[in-house]
């Protein structure tokens, strides 16, 4: 009689190996579906974003530029004003030429005044040094400092028939520059500035006469029409060819809710902006063709979270037709003051 071996299957242990191995590829499964679903967008972003709103972003540079404001009172009585800001500037105004609605006002009078010498506070607060051209086309100022003057009587604006006359320090912006002119500042419906050369009343540009601007020892002269913004200024100037640019701000941004600039690396008191965006490409662009190409310079990205300010900075070299690419991950989240600092110590 032949023997066999025999064997028992236990059942219940081969269903119970099956089921751990059905759970264990089952999780595999899953598991490998939500990390595909999570792949990176186009700026390395790993997960959805919160944004600034318009709002936002608006109400953070305004807050800087109220903090910037230095408030002065006077009577419509006083004649001739003679008012020194925190950084010496001397503010000369007829209080006697003040009106309101065409007629002439008595009692007290409320002025804000506004001086902007260096690329971070000019940056923060939204005002750019970029001068018309006489085609429309915007390119880079250097500044000898931008200034806002405004004259109230309880809260409305008045005018005045008379210039306005300020000295300016040419040392608060490196020393005298004979090229500077006057020009007056602009803002467009979305609320950026730009400036326009002054002319004198004869219809002249320059730097003489009313209107405009002289040099006389170490301070810059002017004489202002109209309350608002006024700038001393000269264009940058470099002989090298010029070239557009584009930049690729982080998803969810666009010319609503962020700002983008360039730090020329040696100029200390000129900034300029890429005023331009286009919704089909996404992209910000400096369209004039003014950038010179070799340039070395910082593209700088601004935009608000949670009540601070969030920023890029790329040091970069100007190259021909070049486009520049800003993801979420170059950005960091700083105060004001940080921001400040940041810019204004950039080579």
């Amino acid at each position: 009689m032949k023997t066999y071996n025999t064997f028992k299957i236990n059942t219940k242990n081969v269903i119970a190996q099956l089921r751990t191995f059905t759970y264990l590829f089952g999780t595999f499964f899953i598991t490998a579906l939500l990390l595909a679903s999570c792949s990176n967008n186009d700026d390395g972003d790993d997960f959805p974003i919160e944004v600034a709103t318009p709002e936002e972003f608006k109400a953070i540079q305004d807050e800087v530029l109220e903090d910037l404001t230095q408030s002065f009172q006077f009577n419509a009585e006083d004649g001739w004003v003679n008012l020194t800001s925190e950084n010496g500037v001397n503010i000369g105004i007829n209080a006697g030429c003040l009106t309101l609605n065409g007629n002439a006002v008595s009692g007290q009078i409320d002025l804000d005044f506004v001086e902007l010498f260096d690329k971070g506070n000019m940056l923060l607060t939204n005002k750019p040094t970029m001068g018309m051209l006489p085609n429309g086309d915007k390119a880079m100022l250097i500044s000898g400092g931008e200034f806002f003057i405004e004259a109230t009587q309880n809260g409305q604006a008045l005018d005045t028939n008379c210039s306005i006359q300020m000295s300016i320090p040419s040392a608060l912006t490196g020393g005298t520059d004979n090229d500077m002119t006057l020009w007056n500042g602009i803002i467009d419906e979305d609320g950026n500035l730009a400036w326009e050369e002054a002319n004198r009343e004869d219809g002249a540009g320059g730097p003489q006469g009313e209107g405009g601007l002289f040099v006389e020892g170490n301070q810059y002269y002017t004489f202002v029409h109209d309350f608002g913004w006024s700038n001393v200024d000269r264009f940058y100037n470099d002989p090298r060819p010029k070239t557009t640019i584009l930049v690729d701000a982080p998803d969810g941004y666009d010319n609503t809710n962020c700002a983008l600039y360039l730090s020329y690396d040696g100029e200390d008191t000129g900034l300029a902006n890429l005023d331009t965006y286009s919704t089909e490409t996404g992209l910000f662009s400096e369209h004039y063709g003014q950038i010179p190409i070799g340039l070395e310079c910082h593209v700088i990205f601004v935009t608000e979270e949670n009540g601070n300010w969030k920023y890029a900075i790329k040091g970069v070299t100007i190259d021909e037709n070049e486009t520049i690419v800003i993801s979420e991950d170059d950005t960091n989240v700083v105060t004001e003051s940080q921001l400040m600092n940041l810019i204004n110590d950039l080579p």
